[in-house]
């Protein structure tokens, strides 16, 4: 499709669509309702009384066609089911309209790739929602993990039926896999899984081991039919050792200090520090309308968005080879 090149904004403010308002995308809707200088123009659902429904709440256009807002908007979310990711989405990165896209970026690498050429191209910002980066105990955490040496992650929940057409690698796992190669800043050269599945006929629970070329190593876990929910990641470092508890946004801090005069070993201090809670969601939507307005490099590029899913295949991939 041909780029079709869009004027300026005459004004400060930033016209803005929802795609998709099923259980996730009716809250962007609702965000983008209230942030200032952001005009909510219209939601679109294929289901004609979903979009209706959340156009009335919010004062907006409605439309059952994914495509009815690419003149309309500067910027648009898109909460799609990931197997029609590419087909929705690359129409308005065509047209460039800025994009924030739910993760997994694409269900395939190709589509994937796919993607992030046509927003590069476009010279637009995409934004993929890997929302737990903008958790506010991952970015005090991540403040913190000076030159990560080992990092453990649990991700445990009930299980929930409307995940049920993805295995748990995709619905759950890519986010520590997106965390993990955000921390960990060297070449992945080594990934070893297991899985099965429990509930589905998808894997619904999994380990992975990721190894990296400076001998850093990423163990993380994560399961769909936990009795509850377990959501921790630990950090070991050179000289530390850092532990998030994600529900109750408290992070324990261990780190060696200089022995005592004629000790032995050097003393250790522990420290908690409880990170101030904020919906991720509503920081992931200022960040890309701020970050749309000056240009800059979302937190999650395309690129980021991309990588993760190239690991994501590769543990799906050893995992499938086990169960043959």
């Amino acid at each position: 499709m041909a780029v079709v090149k869009r004027k300026s904004l005459m004004s400060n403010c930033l016209r803005v669509g929802v795609i998709g308002v099923g259980y996730l995308g009716r809250i962007h809707a609702g965000i983008y309702a209230r942030m200032p200088d952001v005009e909510l123009v219209g939601v679109a659902d294929i289901n004609p009384n979903t979009a209706g429904e959340i156009a009335g709440c919010y004062d907006c256009a409605g439309y059952q066609d994914p495509y009815a807002l690419v003149d309309k908007v500067d910027a648009v979310s898109i909460a799609v089911p990931t197997s029609v990711h590419m087909d929705v989405a690359l129409p308005y990165l065509n047209a460039q309209v800025h994009t924030l896209l739910e993760k997994p970026i694409a269900p395939t690498v190709s589509e994937a790739e796919t993607i992030v050429e046509a927003a590069e191209d476009s010279g637009v910002i995409l934004l993929i929602g890997h929302l737990e980066r903008f958790n506010a105990g991952i970015i005090a955490l991540a403040d913190r993990a000076a030159n990560p040496r080992f990092i453990e992650v649990h991700r445990l929940g009930t299980f929930v039926e409307r995940a049920a057409d993805v295995d748990v690698v995709t619905d759950l796992m890519i986010h520590d896999i997106d965390i993990a190669l955000s921390l960990i800043r060297s070449e992945l050269t080594y990934i070893s899984a297991v899985g099965t599945p429990v509930v589905t006929d998808h894997v619904d629970i999994a380990n992975a081991r990721l190894e990296f070329a400076n001998a850093a190593v990423a163990n993380v876990t994560a399961s769909r039919v936990s009795n509850r929910k377990f959501r921790r990641i630990r950090v070991f470092g050179d000289d530390s050792y850092l532990a998030l508890n994600f529900i109750d946004q408290q992070i324990e801090v261990i780190r060696t200090t200089k022995p005592a005069l004629g000790a032995r070993y050097p003393d250790l201090t522990m420290e908690k520090i409880q990170v101030s809670p904020r919906p991720p969601l509503d920081a992931e939507l200022e960040h890309f309308v701020e970050t749309v307005r000056a240009r800059g490099r979302p937190l999650v590029s395309g690129s980021d968005g991309l990588k993760a899913l190239r690991v994501a295949e590769q543990v799906q991939h050893k995992i499938h080879s086990g169960l043959a």
